[in-house]
């Protein structure tokens, strides 16, 4: 065993990295879009859009249902063991919400002036509102750079595409993107480099502002992983923050519609990133620095995270989830895939590839979820008029749902959750299994998320499995006593 010093620097990262995953996942708000429009001229952060989405035709098949792979796990009903199925990229495209994302989409590019690449910074970045500058204390991506030469920001990543490996990016189409240099002198790269710096340290600010926990922690990670981590914060703060905005077009059906909207064109952009390396602000272009260096990151989770923000729209999404197999598919996309962004990132250890980790970085994601979603039943009836836990679960335990509205604790209740709780920990132990998969660096902060978030059980127990009146807390004080108890796992399974 390495003498316990030579573990100090990241016992102390773990001090300030408690929600390493944790803090990256998405909470979405419900929208209603009652009738979409159909040929309305919507007024957004671009030029007018027309927006259609078809609503007829839909399929009653669960998306759950569709082809996915069963990581482990035997009968869905056993008892004694749990499913993780990784659910990538699972779309019934008969489905409300692909059909809806597809009509949006389609529409994006029938007017494909709205998506060409420039360095417009008059307006704000998509994702950019008015809580974001409130909460960051000033506009972001508004560099001087951008204004004084347009095109160096396409330039900047022509210069990153040169250095990609062969193939990671098919030839973009000049005709749209007239940068096509593919040779830099000495002082171009020295300029496009820093204005990637900028773009990092853009990234970095945002991740401090937000979440300071998360941005203290990451310091202690190798140069690299830390803005790596950073970028793929900000594309996911971005993501939540299309579904938050304050929309103001007169009506919530026009609200929501230019919400779908946005979400469309944010997928497109993220394709677009993902097949040519195209960027469309200054922040897209620290991502493709992450995408150029990590070249194993798949688009999958991140086009996966897009359609669980969707599923929590009502009538558009999903009202009720019937069995555990509806809701874990939600899971995967709003959390598990947090777990699948990170992996090719913090790195796996020699001997393991990053499939191999992939079972405990969804149960981790699944863990989280569920988590979150006992902490908060008595605050999504109340306040959302939402119920995750299973219909099917609630008849098990003969729990109705005009008792949660009604906040009525029973023996009854009580059993549901214990049963939901006992759930929840197989999936923390399948994600245990897989920390020591993970590089030297990653291991501590990721058992430390796992050990704190999993307090959050315990605490639900203490208040007696009233989640409905009360919310379980971990305070800061609580969190900090786990963390020795973190480090010390980590450094005894290193020591074997």
């Amino acid at each position: 065993m390495r003498f316990p010093g030579e573990h100090l620097p990241r016992f102390t990262s773990a001090v300030v990295i408690t929600a390493v995953l944790s803090e990256v996942i998405i909470s979405t708000q419900p929208f209603s879009f009652g009738a979409l429009p159909r040929n309305r001229n919507l007024l957004l952060e671009r030029n007018g859009v027309v927006l259609s989405v078809s609503t007829t035709g839909s399929s009653s098949t669960s998306e759950s249902e569709m082809s996915s792979k069963i990581l482990s796990g035997a009968d869905n009903n056993s008892q004694d063991e749990i499913r993780v199925v990784d659910y990538a990229s699972v779309q019934d495209q008969n489905s409300l919400v692909e059909k809806a994302l597809k009509d949006a989409k389609e529409m994006h590019i029938s007017r494909r002036e709205d998506l060409m690449v420039t360095s417009n910074v008059k307006n704000r970045l998509v994702g950019i509102n008015d809580d974001v500058v409130s909460i960051v204390g000033r506009e972001v991506g508004n560099f001087a750079e951008l204004v004084n030469d347009p095109q160096i920001l396409q330039k900047s990543a022509a210069y990153l595409r040169s250095q990609a490996p062969t193939n990671l990016f098919e030839p973009i189409d000049f005709a749209i993107n007239t940068v096509s240099s593919s040779t830099f002198s000495p002082e171009e790269q020295s300029k496009y480099s820093a204005l990637l710096k900028k773009s990092f340290d853009e990234s970095g600010e945002v991740t401090s502002a937000f979440a300071k926990t998360f941005y203290l922690g990451t310091v202690f990670l190798p140069p690299e992983a830390q803005k790596a981590i950073w970028a793929v914060y900000v594309w996911c703060r971005r993501t939540d923050e299309i579904v938050d905005a304050p929309r103001n077009l007169g009506s919530d059906e026009l609200n929501n519609a230019a919400m779908l909207q946005d979400l469309a064109g944010w997928e497109l952009r993220l394709e677009n990133l993902w097949k040519y390396g195209e960027v469309v602000d200054v922040l897209d272009l620290a991502l493709l620095d992450v995408k150029k260096n990590y070249p194993l990151l798949s688009i999958e989770p991140f086009a996966d995270m897009i359609r669980g923000m969707l599923m929590d729209i009502p009538e558009l999404g999903v009202e009720r989830y019937t069995d555990w197999d509806d809701l874990h598919l939600y899971c995967y996309r709003v959390a598990g895939t947090v777990g699948l962004m990170s992996v090719p990132i913090f790195g796996t250890t020699k001997g393991i590839s990053m499939e191999d980790a992939k079972e405990s970085a969804l149960s981790l994601g699944v863990a989280f979820q569920i988590t979150n979603i006992l902490r908060d039943v008595g605050e999504d009836a109340s306040t959302r008029n939402r119920i995750y836990l299973p219909t099917s679960h609630l008849e098990k335990f003969n729990v109705s749902e005009e008792q949660i509205f009604a906040k009525k604790v029973d023996n009854n209740f009580r059993s549901l959750i214990k049963y939901e709780i006992e759930m929840a920990r197989k999936y923390y132990a399948k994600a245990q299994k897989g920390v020591f998969m993970l590089s030297e660096n990653s291991r501590l902060p990721v058992q430390t998320s796992l050990d704190s978030y999993g307090k959050i059980l315990q605490k639900i127990e203490e208040n007696d499995y009233d989640c409905l009146n009360k919310r379980a807390y971990v305070d800061k004080w609580e969190k900090l006593l786990t963390i020795p108890v973190s480090w010390y796992k980590t450094i005894i399974e290193e020591g074997k």
